[in-house]
């Protein structure tokens, strides 16, 4: 794979880069128009797949909170075109990665050294690359680690690629007024978490001790004395990701055993902790020769306050649900409705929200789901392609739910898709033996 010498940090040189995007992708829908007017039977898959690969051919090279988009969207499964989806999934685990002579001078910026005076080994070619960094593998004291380098500039991007981000987003979800800006600011607080490696060394180890009672799931050992704010060092862990796991995994007890795993992981981290992983992908989970889960990539932690969590799980109980009062007043607290509600937004977002909520809160209705169920992940799907299609809730004011809703509906959404690829079977009320 090619290797990057430089990547665009300015707000220019960005801004550049996506204009570039924009008119690829204007080009490609001119071509589409121009084709379906000889066959007007032709489908939108061709357009799709050449604007999916146009998009994260623009945002590989630019790395940090535009690629990270990109991988977010990937985990929309039941939403996003199919094309989309697949190609922006590489951005979990498969982007050109930083040059050796960049790597040296990260090394020197950071940690004084070049990594051969650090470490007794280094490869100096990575072995994976994402969004905000990429891992090389090196060895000391007979240790073999995983060393995690962060690309330059990401950090310092990120207010100004939200800001070009920010108009189409604005206008995509019909955000209305000056309270919007809350969900901006919870993504950039977000990102600029994920590029401190100091925070993200400091949850990872708190998390694993917190969560080591928990059977089948294993964590990295973090080394702050060959660590720094941008070079991560931790212990290098064997195993398959997730997603090449499922991709030939035929045998269903292990997928029931991974699955638990991963789902008391979730959950005490959720009611114990009241923090969460919140980037629930494929390639932040690895699946060792013993079939256990090894959690690893702890930049991305969610607090959940108390304001938030308790009404938030008690829209997950039938009683509430059902309950047109209590339902309603859960609405409030959670920002779901507005006191400047019209009646007419009232009524919509009400009858919205119980449809919604009565299917994507089946898992906690019960002691145990399959999520192997089709027809669950079906009418997830059929629902949000009703939604992208009804034109009146493009009309309605998209300010909706609290600044929380964004990681913490990201998560139990790819938490959700993760235990559909392990086609597992588990227990809802497991993780309670464990608190």
């Amino acid at each position: 794979m090619k290797t990057l010498d430089k990547i665009p940090t300015t707000k220019i040189e960005r801004a550049g880069q996506l204009v570039k995007t924009g008119f690829k992708i204007g080009g490609n829908y001119m071509a589409y128009y121009g084709e379906k007017i000889v066959n007007p039977s032709l489908s939108k898959d061709k357009l799709n797949e050449n604007n999916a690969e146009d998009i994260y051919d623009g945002l590989k090279n630019l790395k940090g909170s535009a690629l990270k988009v990109a991988q977010m969207l990937s985990m929309d499964k039941n939403i996003m075109p199919r094309a989309y989806v697949e190609k922006f999934s590489l951005a979990q685990f498969s982007v050109p990665p930083l040059s050796a002579p960049l790597v040296r001078k990260t090394f020197k910026k950071y940690l004084g050294e070049f990594p051969e005076a650090i470490y007794d080994s280094f490869t100096p070619d990575s072995v994976n690359a994402a969004s905000i960094g990429q891992v090389h593998q090196a060895s000391k004291d007979g240790k073999k680690l995983a060393v995690k380098i962060q690309y330059p500039g990401v950090a310092e991007s990120i207010s100004s690629d939200l800001a070009i981000v920010k108009p189409f987003a604005i206008k995509m979800f019909n955000l209305q007024g000056k309270d919007s800006e809350k969900y901006f600011k919870e993504v950039e607080h977000k990102l600029l978490e994920e590029t401190d490696y100091d925070l993200e060394l400091k949850q990872g180890t708190e998390i694993a001790e917190a969560c080591s009672k928990i059977p089948n799931l294993k964590f990295p050992k973090y080394y702050p004395e060959l660590s720094s704010k941008k070079i991560l060092t931790m212990d290098w862990m064997d195993g398959e990701h997730l997603s090449e796991f499922t991709a030939l995994n035929t045998d269903r007890a292990k997928g029931d055993k991974l699955g638990q795993a991963l789902w008391d992981f979730y959950m005490f981290q959720i009611h114990e902790l009241r923090q969460v992983h919140a980037d629930p992908h494929p390639g932040n989970f690895l699946i060792d020769t013993e079939a256990n889960l090894i959690a690893i990539d702890f930049g991305c932690i969610k607090q959940v306050p108390e304001d938030f969590y308790i009404p938030y799980f008690e829209l997950a109980s039938p009683s509430i649900i059902d309950n047109s009062k209590l339902f309603n007043e859960k609405l409030y607290e959670l920002e779901i409705l507005r006191t400047d509600d019209t009646k007419e937004e009232v009524e919509y977002f009400t009858a919205l929200f119980h449809q919604l909520l009565s299917l994507f809160t089946l898992p906690f209705h019960g002691d145990s789901f399959d999520f192997s169920d089709e027809e669950f992940f079906g009418n997830i799907a059929k629902m949000g392609e009703e939604f992208s299609k009804d034109t009146q809730l493009r009309k309605m004011n998209g300010n909706r739910g609290s600044k929380h809703f964004l990681y913490i509906n990201r998560t139990f959404f790819g938490l959700y898709n993760l235990l559909h690829d392990l086609k597992a079977r588990i227990e809802t009320k497991s993780y309670e033996k464990y608190r």
